[in-house]
């Protein structure tokens, strides 16, 4: 199955979780078949940098830096960084944190993201839930450091892969998430995809409708990796002190949905000691954001690395704060939706069915036809204008509607860019509309035609064509282009 739709998405041009932690080996050398370690980072005066190789899940080897300030004190604390979502994501991507972390005189363990086990289609947070414990033995072994008071800081994807760490191991003594979410990551990138396109003006079936049934048929296929992930039980599960910070401009998280469930789900299991906090003028990373949330600018919220380091220094003392929420309200323009398991009927299954079928009566009426002239095949059935409207407008639909979900998924997120709008309608949603009422009328008229052919194969050929049309009226209306 899952084949099958990585084939489906190929075709339509488709640019778009284990069992408890392994022991971690920490300060292992390179192997010559281990993945090249990035090239130490260009860090400013004052800080200084060491090279690590530690064992992740799979015994995969990692390469990371360990981000100290110059002549630091021992005893000092550390904290280990976990990316937010994408393959082998570089060091550098997570240096500003680093830096800015370092200069509260924390020792900063910052990790290049595996590429083997993950991709678009494939991950799982035990995996690099995994990782991060293989970061975090490490950072504990380091000269300087008191592995008593090693904590983790998890973005974005890292704020499930963080709180899973921590629930698997009394060694790290505190856990930071930013831009984290309480809701599954289905729910979670339907929403924001959603969001993008009402950002930009969209609304109507199209978002209403059709965005959402296609993460469910794209999780169905397996092509949404972990799309079911519940963040409330590992969360109930986390003993230590937890600051969760939110951008006030996070289009990627729900940022007011979010919080009350995180707060519920650490009460369940008895932890009081979470502090919330939240940043004006900042997005989805807690950097500063000059257009609500859209443009990531490389600057930290001010304020934001102080409180790590007065909390991390709270909490390594045994201080941390109880159930503290500061910061301005968050602005969300929507609340999220639900996203349910495909029923029977609509699953990726049933889906493939019904695309083969349009294939074969779409596609097959202009297929015979070419075969037929290919083959000089004379026939005295004269040729019907409306069963090529069906099988041009089938087709035409089916390639262009697939692909234009598919676009405005993978460019949906902050700011979708749907193309011109109509009405708060896409102006291509509104064609594919049109062409879809188009071949609903055409396959009435082709099926009052059919039952006047007497011609044994003409018969078949229109059949299928009317076949495949009439089931396009209820796979039309489930998709929203039968729909206002």
């Amino acid at each position: 199955m899952k084949r099958a739709f990585a084939a489906l998405a190929a075709a339509l041009s488709l640019v778009v979780p284990l069992g408890p932690a392994a022991a971690a080996t920490p300060a292992l050398a390179a192997t010559p078949a281990a993945a090249a370690a990035t090239a130490p980072p260009s860090l400013p005066d004052g800080l200084t940098s060491a090279e690590v190789s530690f064992r992740g899940s799979g015994n995969l080897l990692l390469h990371g830096s360990v981000i100290s300030p110059a002549g630091a004190r021992d005893g000092r604390a550390g904290i280990v960084l976990v990316h937010g979502a994408g393959t082998g994501t570089p060091r550098e991507k997570l240096l500003g944190e680093a830096v800015a972390f370092a200069r509260q005189g924390l020792s900063v363990l910052v990790y290049d993201k595996r590429s083997e086990g993950y991709s678009t289609f494939e991950r799982s947070y035990s995996v690099l839930a995994d990782d991060a414990l293989g970061a975090v033995e490490t950072l504990r072994s380091r000269p300087g450091v008191d592995p008593g008071k090693v904590g983790i800081w998890g973005l974005s994807e890292g704020g499930w892969v963080a709180p899973l760490a921590a629930s698997r191991s009394a060694h790290i003594s505190f856990v930071i998430v930013v831009g984290a979410n309480a809701l599954n990551p289905l729910r979670q990138q339907t929403w924001a995809v959603a969001a993008g396109l009402r950002k930009a003006g969209v609304s109507g079936s199209m978002v209403d409708r059709a965005e959402p049934t296609l993460y469910r048929v794209v999780a169905d296929g397996g092509m949404f990796p972990e799309p079911y992930h519940d963040p409330a039980p590992v969360l109930a599960k986390v003993r230590q002190p937890v600051l969760a910070i939110w951008g006030v401009h996070d289009l990627l998280t729900p940022p007011r949905e979010t919080p009350p469930i995180f707060a519920e789900s650490l009460r369940a299991g008895g932890n009081d000691r979470y502090t919330f906090r939240f940043f004006a003028g900042a997005d989805h990373a807690a950097h500063l954001t000059p257009d609500g949330g859209v443009t990531r600018q490389p600057e930290l919220a001010p304020g934001y690395p102080e409180l790590v380091g007065a909390w991390v220094g709270e909490a390594t003392s045994g201080h941390a704060p109880v159930a503290q929420v500061s910061g301005p309200a968050p602005v969300q323009a929507g609340d999220s939706v639900g996203v349910p398991p495909t029923e029977w009927w609509e699953s990726g299954f049933v889906h493939l069915l019904v695309l083969v079928l349009f294939l074969v009566g779409f596609g097959g009426y202009p297929v015979v036809a070419l075969v037929r002239r290919f083959r000089r095949t004379r026939t005295e059935v004269a040729p019907v204008r409306a069963a090529r409207l069906v099988s041009t407008g089938g087709l035409a639909v089916l390639a262009g509607g697939f692909s234009y979900l598919f676009y405005v998924l993978m460019t949906g997120g902050k700011l979708a860019t749907p193309g011109p709008l109509l009405a708060g309608r896409p102006v291509v949603w509104l064609a594919l509309q049109a062409v879809t009422v188009m071949t609903i009328v055409a396959t009435a008229v082709t099926a009052i035609h059919w039952r006047r052919v007497t011609a044994r194969g003409e018969k078949v050929r229109l059949g299928l064509l009317v076949a495949g049309g009439a089931v396009f009226v209820p796979w039309a209306l489930y998709w929203g282009l039968l729909l206002p």
